[in-house]
Protein backbone atom coordinates (compact mmCIF):
# COMPACT_ATOMS: atom_id res chain seq x y z
CA UNK A 1 0.00 0.00 0.00
CA UNK A 2 1.30 3.25 -0.85
CA UNK A 3 1.27 6.13 1.23
CA UNK A 4 -1.33 7.92 -0.87
CA UNK A 5 -3.51 5.27 -0.32
CA UNK A 6 -3.01 4.83 3.39
CA UNK A 7 -3.33 8.86 3.47
CA UNK A 8 -6.95 8.69 1.54
CA UNK A 9 -7.43 5.34 4.08
CA UNK A 10 -6.37 7.90 7.18
CA UNK A 11 -9.06 10.70 6.08
CA UNK A 12 -11.35 8.21 5.64
CA UNK A 13 -10.99 6.76 9.22
CA UNK A 14 -11.10 9.91 10.61
CA UNK A 15 -14.36 11.21 8.62
CA UNK A 16 -16.03 8.17 9.77
CA UNK A 17 -15.33 8.56 13.44
CA UNK A 18 -15.99 12.15 13.01
CA UNK A 19 -19.78 12.16 11.25
CA UNK A 20 -20.42 9.54 14.34
CA UNK A 21 -19.43 11.88 16.22
CA UNK A 22 -21.94 14.87 14.54
CA UNK A 23 -25.09 12.20 15.19
CA UNK A 24 -23.93 12.22 18.60
CA UNK A 25 -23.61 16.10 18.90
CA UNK A 26 -27.12 16.08 17.28
CA UNK A 27 -28.52 13.90 20.24
CA UNK A 28 -27.41 15.03 22.75
CA UNK A 29 -26.76 18.71 22.31
CA UNK A 30 -23.35 18.04 24.71
CA UNK A 31 -20.45 20.68 24.11
CA UNK A 32 -18.12 18.04 24.44
CA UNK A 33 -18.57 16.28 20.89
CA UNK A 34 -18.85 20.10 19.16
CA UNK A 35 -15.08 20.16 20.48
CA UNK A 36 -14.52 16.85 19.71
CA UNK A 37 -15.40 17.53 16.15
CA UNK A 38 -13.65 20.43 16.16
CA UNK A 39 -10.50 18.54 17.12
CA UNK A 40 -10.91 16.48 13.90
CA UNK A 41 -11.34 18.95 11.56
CA UNK A 42 -8.12 20.41 12.81
CA UNK A 43 -6.12 17.28 11.97
CA UNK A 44 -7.75 16.73 8.90
CA UNK A 45 -7.48 20.69 7.82
CA UNK A 46 -3.85 19.83 8.70
CA UNK A 47 -3.19 16.50 7.11
CA UNK A 48 -5.58 17.45 3.84
CA UNK A 49 -3.06 20.19 2.65
CA UNK A 50 0.23 18.02 3.87
CA UNK A 51 -0.84 14.70 1.94
CA UNK A 52 -2.49 16.09 -1.05
CA UNK A 53 -1.62 17.78 -3.96
CA UNK A 54 -3.28 21.00 -2.29
CA UNK A 55 -0.29 22.06 -0.95
CA UNK A 56 0.90 23.19 -4.96
CA UNK A 57 -1.72 25.57 -4.61
CA UNK A 58 -0.43 27.58 -2.38
CA UNK A 59 2.93 29.10 -1.61
CA UNK A 60 6.07 27.84 -0.10
CA UNK A 61 5.64 30.47 3.14
CA UNK A 62 2.05 29.42 3.46
CA UNK A 63 2.87 25.53 3.15
CA UNK A 64 5.63 26.09 5.84
CA UNK A 65 3.44 28.36 7.85
CA UNK A 66 0.67 25.24 7.61
CA UNK A 67 3.31 23.03 8.92
CA UNK A 68 4.05 24.66 11.66
CA UNK A 69 0.68 25.77 13.23
CA UNK A 70 -1.70 23.38 12.11
CA UNK A 71 -0.89 21.07 14.94
CA UNK A 72 -1.27 23.84 17.75
CA UNK A 73 -5.13 24.59 16.25
CA UNK A 74 -5.73 20.80 17.68
CA UNK A 75 -3.83 21.15 20.59
CA UNK A 76 -5.78 24.43 21.34
CA UNK A 77 -8.86 22.99 20.97
CA UNK A 78 -7.56 19.59 22.73
CA UNK A 79 -7.42 21.67 25.85
CA UNK A 80 -11.07 22.91 25.66
CA UNK A 81 -12.10 19.09 25.47
CA UNK A 82 -10.04 18.01 27.81
CA UNK A 83 -11.73 20.24 30.11
CA UNK A 84 -14.74 19.58 29.52
CA UNK A 85 -14.51 15.59 29.44
CA UNK A 86 -12.77 15.77 32.97
CA UNK A 87 -13.55 18.50 34.50
CA UNK A 88 -10.39 19.48 35.25
CA UNK A 89 -11.54 23.28 36.61
CA UNK A 90 -12.96 21.77 39.54
CA UNK A 91 -11.03 18.16 39.62
CA UNK A 92 -7.35 19.74 39.15
CA UNK A 93 -7.70 23.35 38.91
CA UNK A 94 -3.79 23.73 39.02
CA UNK A 95 -3.36 21.80 35.82
CA UNK A 96 -6.64 23.56 34.16
CA UNK A 97 -4.05 26.75 35.04
CA UNK A 98 -1.23 25.19 33.77
CA UNK A 99 -3.11 24.60 30.30
CA UNK A 100 -4.22 27.89 30.12
CA UNK A 101 -0.92 29.31 30.76
CA UNK A 102 0.33 27.01 27.67
CA UNK A 103 -2.81 28.19 25.31
CA UNK A 104 -1.06 31.79 25.44
CA UNK A 105 2.34 30.21 24.53
CA UNK A 106 0.57 28.71 21.89
CA UNK A 107 -0.61 31.86 20.29
CA UNK A 108 2.62 33.45 20.99
CA UNK A 109 4.21 31.00 19.08
CA UNK A 110 1.51 30.72 15.96
CA UNK A 111 1.92 34.64 16.11
CA UNK A 112 5.97 34.42 15.45
CA UNK A 113 5.60 31.82 13.09
CA UNK A 114 3.45 34.05 10.91
CA UNK A 115 5.74 36.73 10.96
CA UNK A 116 8.56 34.59 10.92
CA UNK A 117 6.72 32.59 7.43
CA UNK A 118 5.27 36.13 5.67
CA UNK A 119 8.13 38.93 6.61
CA UNK A 120 10.41 38.19 3.85
CA UNK A 121 13.80 39.57 6.03
CA UNK A 122 12.75 37.99 9.18
CA UNK A 123 12.69 34.41 7.44
CA UNK A 124 15.34 32.00 7.88
CA UNK A 125 15.19 28.22 7.76
CA UNK A 126 17.19 27.46 10.89
CA UNK A 127 15.37 29.52 12.90
CA UNK A 128 12.01 27.97 11.62
CA UNK A 129 13.26 24.45 11.92
CA UNK A 130 14.51 25.01 15.80
CA UNK A 131 10.94 26.84 16.58
CA UNK A 132 9.70 24.18 15.40
CA UNK A 133 11.17 20.69 17.02
CA UNK A 134 11.20 22.89 20.18
CA UNK A 135 7.63 23.70 20.18
CA UNK A 136 7.34 20.03 19.17
CA UNK A 137 9.32 18.60 22.32
CA UNK A 138 7.55 21.35 24.59
CA UNK A 139 4.55 19.45 23.78
CA UNK A 140 5.98 16.20 24.24
CA UNK A 141 6.84 17.25 27.75
CA UNK A 142 3.31 18.38 28.42
CA UNK A 143 1.76 15.35 26.86
CA UNK A 144 3.64 13.15 29.22
CA UNK A 145 2.96 15.47 32.47
CA UNK A 146 -1.11 15.79 31.00
CA UNK A 147 -0.51 12.00 31.02
CA UNK A 148 0.59 11.64 34.73
CA UNK A 149 -2.43 14.19 35.83
CA UNK A 150 -5.31 12.43 33.92
CA UNK A 151 -3.63 8.89 35.14
CA UNK A 152 -4.56 10.67 38.68
CA UNK A 153 -7.70 11.17 38.26
CA UNK A 154 -8.20 7.61 38.45
CA UNK A 155 -11.74 7.27 36.21
CA UNK A 156 -12.09 5.05 33.45
CA UNK A 157 -13.03 8.45 31.11
CA UNK A 158 -9.51 9.92 32.17
CA UNK A 159 -7.79 6.78 31.58
CA UNK A 160 -8.98 6.38 28.40
CA UNK A 161 -8.37 9.83 27.79
CA UNK A 162 -4.52 9.09 29.29
CA UNK A 163 -3.41 6.31 26.94
CA UNK A 164 -5.23 8.36 24.08
CA UNK A 165 -2.96 11.37 24.36
CA UNK A 166 -0.03 8.59 24.58
CA UNK A 167 -0.74 7.35 21.77
CA UNK A 168 -0.69 10.76 19.97
CA UNK A 169 2.42 11.74 21.66
CA UNK A 170 4.49 8.02 20.64
CA UNK A 171 3.17 8.83 17.13
CA UNK A 172 4.16 12.38 17.22
CA UNK A 173 7.86 11.57 18.62
CA UNK A 174 7.93 8.83 16.35
CA UNK A 175 7.43 10.83 13.10
CA UNK A 176 9.23 13.65 14.41
CA UNK A 177 13.13 11.16 15.01
CA UNK A 178 12.43 9.48 11.81
CA UNK A 179 12.44 12.59 10.08
CA UNK A 180 15.30 14.09 11.88
CA UNK A 181 17.23 11.38 11.29
CA UNK A 182 16.30 10.64 7.76
CA UNK A 183 15.50 7.10 8.21
CA UNK A 184 11.81 7.83 5.99
CA UNK A 185 11.16 9.06 3.02
CA UNK A 186 9.08 11.80 1.43
CA UNK A 187 7.82 9.50 -1.20
CA UNK A 188 3.65 9.65 -1.00
CA UNK A 189 3.90 7.18 -4.51
CA UNK A 190 6.41 5.06 -2.03
CA UNK A 191 4.91 1.98 0.86
CA UNK A 192 2.94 3.88 3.62
CA UNK A 193 5.39 2.33 5.96
CA UNK A 194 8.41 4.69 4.66
CA UNK A 195 7.02 7.92 4.92
CA UNK A 196 7.34 9.29 8.67
CA UNK A 197 3.87 10.99 8.19
CA UNK A 198 2.45 7.14 8.78
CA UNK A 199 3.32 7.02 12.37
CA UNK A 200 1.55 10.31 13.49
CA UNK A 201 -1.42 9.28 11.79
CA UNK A 202 -1.57 5.90 13.10
CA UNK A 203 -1.22 7.85 16.72
CA UNK A 204 -4.19 10.03 15.63
CA UNK A 205 -6.61 7.37 14.57
CA UNK A 206 -5.64 5.34 18.11
CA UNK A 207 -6.06 8.31 20.16
CA UNK A 208 -9.68 8.97 18.20
CA UNK A 209 -10.20 5.28 19.25
CA UNK A 210 -9.50 5.80 22.55
CA UNK A 211 -11.42 9.05 23.06
CA UNK A 212 -14.42 7.54 21.46
CA UNK A 213 -14.29 4.82 23.31
CA UNK A 214 -14.03 7.30 26.77
CA UNK A 215 -16.96 9.52 25.41
CA UNK A 216 -19.35 6.63 24.75
CA UNK A 217 -18.60 5.36 28.51
CA UNK A 218 -19.22 8.52 30.15
CA UNK A 219 -22.42 9.35 27.65
CA UNK A 220 -23.67 5.21 29.16
CA UNK A 221 -22.85 6.64 33.04
CA UNK A 222 -24.49 9.83 32.34
CA UNK A 223 -27.79 7.99 30.76
CA UNK A 224 -27.67 5.39 33.84
CA UNK A 225 -27.64 8.11 36.49
CA UNK A 226 -30.14 10.45 34.36
CA UNK A 227 -32.13 6.70 34.43
CA UNK A 228 -31.83 6.06 38.30
CA UNK A 229 -32.30 9.93 39.14
CA UNK A 230 -35.83 9.91 37.05
CA UNK A 231 -36.34 6.47 39.38
CA UNK A 232 -35.68 7.77 41.85
CA UNK A 233 -37.85 11.40 40.78
CA UNK A 234 -40.37 9.22 40.06
CA UNK A 235 -40.42 6.80 43.03
CA UNK A 236 -40.57 10.30 45.17
CA UNK A 237 -43.68 11.62 43.18
CA UNK A 238 -45.22 8.74 43.26
CA UNK A 239 -44.85 8.37 46.91
CA UNK A 240 -45.97 12.01 47.75
CA UNK A 241 -49.13 11.72 45.64
CA UNK A 242 -49.84 8.39 47.81
CA UNK A 243 -49.17 10.41 50.90
CA UNK A 244 -51.01 13.40 49.74
CA UNK A 245 -54.15 10.95 48.78
CA UNK A 246 -53.93 8.85 52.11
CA UNK A 247 -53.96 12.36 54.09
CA UNK A 248 -56.80 13.60 52.07
CA UNK A 249 -58.70 10.65 52.68
CA UNK A 250 -58.02 10.76 56.27
CA UNK A 251 -59.16 14.43 56.86
CA UNK A 252 -61.94 13.97 54.44
CA UNK A 253 -63.22 10.94 57.03
CA UNK A 254 -62.43 13.55 60.01
CA UNK A 255 -64.80 16.23 58.98
CA UNK A 256 -67.01 13.44 57.84
CA UNK A 257 -67.49 12.09 61.18
CA UNK A 258 -67.02 15.24 62.55
CA UNK A 259 -70.06 16.74 60.98
CA UNK A 260 -72.16 13.35 61.68
CA UNK A 261 -71.39 13.82 65.43
CA UNK A 262 -72.44 17.89 65.21
CA UNK A 263 -75.18 17.05 63.70
CA UNK A 264 -76.34 14.47 66.03
CA UNK A 265 -75.80 16.44 68.71
CA UNK A 266 -77.99 19.64 67.60
CA UNK A 267 -80.51 17.16 66.68
CA UNK A 268 -80.33 15.64 70.26
CA UNK A 269 -81.18 19.38 71.84
CA UNK A 270 -85.30 19.04 70.72
CA UNK A 271 -86.99 20.00 73.64
CA UNK A 272 -87.49 16.63 76.14
CA UNK A 273 -90.31 18.63 77.62
CA UNK A 274 -92.35 18.28 74.57
CA UNK A 275 -92.54 13.86 75.62
CA UNK A 276 -93.72 14.93 78.84
CA UNK A 277 -96.25 17.80 77.67
CA UNK A 278 -97.74 14.86 75.29
CA UNK A 279 -98.38 12.51 77.65
CA UNK A 280 -99.76 14.79 79.89
CA UNK A 281 -102.10 15.55 76.91
CA UNK A 282 -102.66 11.30 76.25
CA UNK A 283 -103.18 11.06 79.74
CA UNK A 284 -105.99 13.75 80.21
CA UNK A 285 -107.86 12.68 76.51
CA UNK A 286 -107.98 9.16 77.66
CA UNK A 287 -110.62 10.04 80.71
CA UNK A 288 -112.27 12.86 78.31
CA UNK A 289 -111.96 10.60 74.59
CA UNK A 290 -110.77 7.26 74.26
CA UNK A 291 -110.99 7.53 70.13
CA UNK A 292 -109.46 11.52 70.20
CA UNK A 293 -106.92 9.34 72.39
CA UNK A 294 -106.20 6.96 69.78
CA UNK A 295 -105.80 9.79 66.89
CA UNK A 296 -103.49 11.48 69.30
CA UNK A 297 -101.53 8.75 70.04
CA UNK A 298 -101.05 7.40 66.43
CA UNK A 299 -99.54 11.40 65.62
CA UNK A 300 -97.23 10.59 68.23
CA UNK A 301 -96.00 7.62 67.55
CA UNK A 302 -95.19 9.45 63.79
CA UNK A 303 -93.52 12.44 65.05
CA UNK A 304 -90.99 9.83 67.24
CA UNK A 305 -90.53 7.81 64.47
CA UNK A 306 -89.83 10.64 62.09
CA UNK A 307 -87.34 11.44 65.07
CA UNK A 308 -85.71 8.53 65.55
CA UNK A 309 -85.07 8.63 61.69
CA UNK A 310 -83.64 12.04 61.39
CA UNK A 311 -81.05 10.99 64.15
CA UNK A 312 -79.68 8.75 60.91
CA UNK A 313 -79.31 12.03 58.45
CA UNK A 314 -78.51 15.53 57.54
CA UNK A 315 -80.97 15.85 54.98
CA UNK A 316 -84.52 15.38 54.72
CA UNK A 317 -87.31 15.81 51.68
CA UNK A 318 -89.60 18.99 52.38
CA UNK A 319 -92.33 16.42 51.91
CA UNK A 320 -91.28 14.04 54.58
CA UNK A 321 -90.86 17.23 56.91
CA UNK A 322 -93.78 18.63 56.32
CA UNK A 323 -95.77 15.19 56.91
CA UNK A 324 -93.71 15.32 60.09
CA UNK A 325 -94.63 18.83 61.28
CA UNK A 326 -98.00 17.80 60.36
CA UNK A 327 -98.36 14.97 63.34
CA UNK A 328 -96.28 17.71 65.47
CA UNK A 329 -99.19 20.78 65.01
CA UNK A 330 -101.60 18.07 65.34
CA UNK A 331 -100.02 17.26 69.21
CA UNK A 332 -100.14 21.09 69.80
CA UNK A 333 -103.23 22.06 68.37
CA UNK A 334 -105.21 19.14 70.86
CA UNK A 335 -103.50 20.38 74.12
CA UNK A 336 -104.06 24.52 72.83
CA UNK A 337 -106.99 23.88 71.05
CA UNK A 338 -108.51 26.90 68.50
CA UNK A 339 -105.80 28.98 70.57
CA UNK A 340 -103.18 27.77 67.78
CA UNK A 341 -104.05 28.06 63.86
CA UNK A 342 -101.55 26.53 61.63
CA UNK A 343 -101.49 27.85 58.20
CA UNK A 344 -100.02 25.91 55.15
CA UNK A 345 -99.32 27.40 51.68
CA UNK A 346 -95.97 25.24 50.09
CA UNK A 347 -95.93 24.75 46.55
CA UNK A 348 -95.73 21.46 44.90
CA UNK A 349 -92.77 22.10 42.59
CA UNK A 350 -90.64 22.30 45.91
CA UNK A 351 -91.46 18.84 47.86
CA UNK A 352 -88.49 17.60 46.11
CA UNK A 353 -86.25 20.28 47.97
CA UNK A 354 -84.13 19.56 51.13
CA UNK A 355 -83.60 21.16 54.42
CA UNK A 356 -82.36 19.95 57.36
CA UNK A 357 -84.33 17.68 59.85
CA UNK A 358 -86.28 18.98 62.68
CA UNK A 359 -85.86 22.40 61.42
CA UNK A 360 -89.76 23.32 61.18
CA UNK A 361 -90.19 21.93 64.46
CA UNK A 362 -87.64 23.69 66.33
CA UNK A 363 -89.14 27.19 64.62
CA UNK A 364 -92.42 26.51 65.95
CA UNK A 365 -91.64 25.19 69.46
CA UNK A 366 -89.87 28.51 69.51
CA UNK A 367 -93.24 29.95 68.74
CA UNK A 368 -95.24 28.52 70.96
CA UNK A 369 -93.08 28.80 73.59
CA UNK A 370 -92.32 32.91 73.37
CA UNK A 371 -95.75 33.69 72.57
CA UNK A 372 -99.23 33.76 74.09
CA UNK A 373 -101.70 31.30 73.49
CA UNK A 374 -105.18 32.15 74.25
CA UNK A 375 -108.67 31.32 72.68
CA UNK A 376 -108.98 35.11 72.63
CA UNK A 377 -105.69 36.09 70.98
CA UNK A 378 -104.75 32.67 68.96
CA UNK A 379 -101.43 32.41 68.09
CA UNK A 380 -100.75 32.15 64.39
CA UNK A 381 -98.07 29.96 62.29
CA UNK A 382 -97.90 30.30 58.47
CA UNK A 383 -95.40 27.96 56.62
CA UNK A 384 -95.12 28.91 52.82
CA UNK A 385 -92.56 28.93 49.95
CA UNK A 386 -91.45 32.06 47.74
CA UNK A 387 -90.71 32.31 44.25
CA UNK A 388 -86.94 31.88 45.16
CA UNK A 389 -87.05 28.57 46.47
CA UNK A 390 -87.36 29.60 49.88
CA UNK A 391 -89.67 28.61 52.74
CA UNK A 392 -90.31 31.08 55.29
CA UNK A 393 -92.02 30.18 58.59
CA UNK A 394 -94.08 33.23 60.44
CA UNK A 395 -95.88 33.95 63.44
CA UNK A 396 -97.84 37.12 64.70
CA UNK A 397 -95.39 38.42 67.97
CA UNK A 398 -97.74 38.45 71.34
CA UNK A 399 -94.88 38.08 73.76
CA UNK A 400 -95.61 36.67 77.16
CA UNK A 401 -95.35 39.03 79.98
CA UNK A 402 -93.57 36.69 81.63
CA UNK A 403 -90.50 36.05 79.59
CA UNK A 404 -89.19 32.73 79.17
CA UNK A 405 -86.14 32.43 79.55
CA UNK A 406 -84.09 31.48 76.43
CA UNK A 407 -80.24 30.51 75.52
CA UNK A 408 -81.13 30.41 71.53
CA UNK A 409 -80.47 27.07 70.93
CA UNK A 410 -83.04 26.62 68.55
CA UNK A 411 -82.38 28.75 65.79
CA UNK A 412 -78.53 28.45 67.11
CA UNK A 413 -79.14 24.71 66.15
CA UNK A 414 -80.55 25.91 62.81
CA UNK A 415 -78.06 28.05 61.96
CA UNK A 416 -75.37 25.65 63.15
CA UNK A 417 -77.04 22.82 60.26
CA UNK A 418 -76.72 25.10 57.60
CA UNK A 419 -73.27 25.84 57.81
CA UNK A 420 -72.11 22.55 58.34
CA UNK A 421 -73.46 22.13 54.95
CA UNK A 422 -71.67 24.58 53.65
CA UNK A 423 -75.03 26.11 52.85
CA UNK A 424 -76.68 29.32 52.52
CA UNK A 425 -77.58 30.71 56.40
CA UNK A 426 -81.77 31.22 56.90
CA UNK A 427 -82.16 34.96 57.67
CA UNK A 428 -84.88 36.36 60.64
CA UNK A 429 -86.64 39.43 60.58
CA UNK A 430 -89.12 40.98 63.23
CA UNK A 431 -91.26 43.72 64.15
CA UNK A 432 -94.12 44.45 66.52
CA UNK A 433 -96.81 42.13 64.71
CA UNK A 434 -94.24 39.54 62.70
CA UNK A 435 -91.63 37.04 63.44
CA UNK A 436 -90.07 35.78 60.24
CA UNK A 437 -87.65 32.94 59.49
CA UNK A 438 -86.37 32.16 55.86
CA UNK A 439 -85.37 29.63 55.06
CA UNK A 440 -83.03 28.18 51.86
CA UNK A 441 -84.05 25.19 50.51
CA UNK A 442 -81.12 22.91 49.38
CA UNK A 443 -82.02 21.33 45.46
CA UNK A 444 -81.63 17.45 45.84
CA UNK A 445 -78.97 15.79 43.77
Amino acid sequence: MTFQIWGAVFIGMVLSIMLLNVVQWVTYRDRSYGLYTLYMLAWLFYFGLRIYEFREWFSAETNYFVRAVAPMGAYYVYFDFADVILGLRQRSPSFYRQLQYVKVGIVIYVTGQFALCYVPWLWHPTVYESTFIAMRLAMAVLGVHGIRQMLKLGDTVSRAYAIGTAFLLTGGLTTMFLSLTYLCTEDWLGPFWSVSLTYMQIGIIAELVCFSLGLSYRQRQAAVRSAVMEQELANEREKHHRDQLEAELVMQRLEQEKTEVHIRALQAQVNPHFLFNSLNSLSALIDDDAQQAGVFLDELSSVYRYLLRANAQSLTPLSDELAFIRSYCHLLQTRHGEALRVVWQVAPSFLNCQLPPLTLQLLVENAVKHNVILASRPLTISITTNDRGQLQVRNNVQRKIMRVASNGVGLANIWSKYQILNQPVPTLSEDNEQFVVTLPLIDAD
